[in-house]
């Protein structure tokens, strides 16, 4: 596709120009963010740090070219993050792309609870598992940060998992400096603790269960349009009432605890303790030990499983996510 930059980007060829008329045609069509958006935008078709910007001045025609094809695909929604191929979480960068959730910085305060709990264990038991782990952004944040920890990342989707195993490969050093090993294991979340299965054996040593997967009800559409046309289905969709993913996440978390070990499950703003049953702490709550639970752990067949459920905000002051801990 050739571009004629000099109709579409008016002759501008100064790096103010382009930041200027980026960020006005990106606010036309109601980019959240336009400044920013432009800015990163066109310090990445330049090759420089956003913090550099203020040091360039001309911008070549080539340049102008590869700002024009980014800002083409960012003005039909293509989210940010793919045309920049990474995303920051917490203290790491992670490649994503097409086919895996993109992380955000509600997903951060999750992670923050449950190396909380992690680095608190004595080394050896430094147990976690990430179910529906995407990007990895959790699991390697809790390698990486809590020193000696195993990590066993439970992904499904065949297209997201690619994205699990590059990005704990290109994070190996330094989760290794670190004296941490994260294991990426292809499975069903909500059965991947059965007998038979990759983390069977884990049964009632885990200290640690962090989740954050899909939750969104079946009929309810995104309103965003880079979630709503870009984001995998699979990581949104959770059922009629979103929470189906929800309680296999709870089942195979009270299998892998130990007893006291804690679960942090990210959920929906509405999905809250004061959804009652229609909320993840209500699910939790009145969640019993079946025969097959009974079986796996001990616990006495219709038995409650959690204990001190509660919530906790995000930023904004909404419901986030539940944390609970096994009886």
């Amino acid at each position: 596709m050739s571009v004629d930059v000099n109709r579409t980007l008016g002759g501008r060829s100064t790096v103010r120009d382009v930041l200027f008329d980026a960020e006005r045609r990106l606010k036309a069509v109601g980019i959240p963010s336009p400044g920013v958006d432009a800015a990163l935008l066109v310090a990445f078709a330049l090759g420089v740090p956003r913090n550099r910007l203020i040091m360039q001045d001309e911008v070549s025609g080539e340049q102008r070219v590869h700002v024009e094809q980014l800002l083409t695909q960012r003005l039909s929604r293509v989210p940010l993050q793919h045309l920049l191929g990474d995303v920051g979480f917490r203290r790491i960068d992670l490649a994503v792309g097409p086919g895996v959730f993109i992380p955000r910085p509600e997903t951060e305060l999750v992670a923050e609870a449950a190396l909380r709990e992690l680095q608190d264990k004595p080394i050896g038991q430094r147990i976690a598992v990430d179910l529906c782990a995407g990007s990895g952004a959790i699991a390697i944040s809790l390698g990486v940060e809590v020193e000696h920890s195993r990590i066993h990342a439970v992904e499904f989707s065949d297209d997201a998992i690619i994205w699990t195993r590059r990005n704990v490969k290109s994070h190996g050093d330094l989760l290794s400096s670190r004296g941490s090993r994260v294991e990426v294991v292809h499975d069903d979340a909500s059965h991947v603790a059965d007998e038979g299965r990759p983390l069977a054996r884990l049964a009632g040593q885990v200290a640690v269960v962090v989740s954050n997967p899909p939750y969104i009800p079946d009929a309810m559409i995104p309103r965003e349009i880079e979630v709503r046309e870009h984001e995998p289905k699979i990581a949104l969709y959770g059922g009629e009432d979103g929470l189906n993913v929800v309680r296999g996440v709870l089942r195979t978390a009270a299998i892998l605890l130990a007893p006291g070990g804690l679960l942090v499950i990210e959920h929906a703003d509405v999905q809250g303790i004061d959804a009652g049953l229609r909320g993840v702490p209500g699910v939790a709550k009145a969640m019993m030990a079946d025969y097959e639970i009974a079986a796996l752990t001990d616990t006495p067949l219709g038995a409650p499983i959690w204990t001190q459920v509660s919530d906790r905000i995000d930023l904004n002051g909404l419901p986030r996510f539940t944390i609970a801990r096994r009886v």
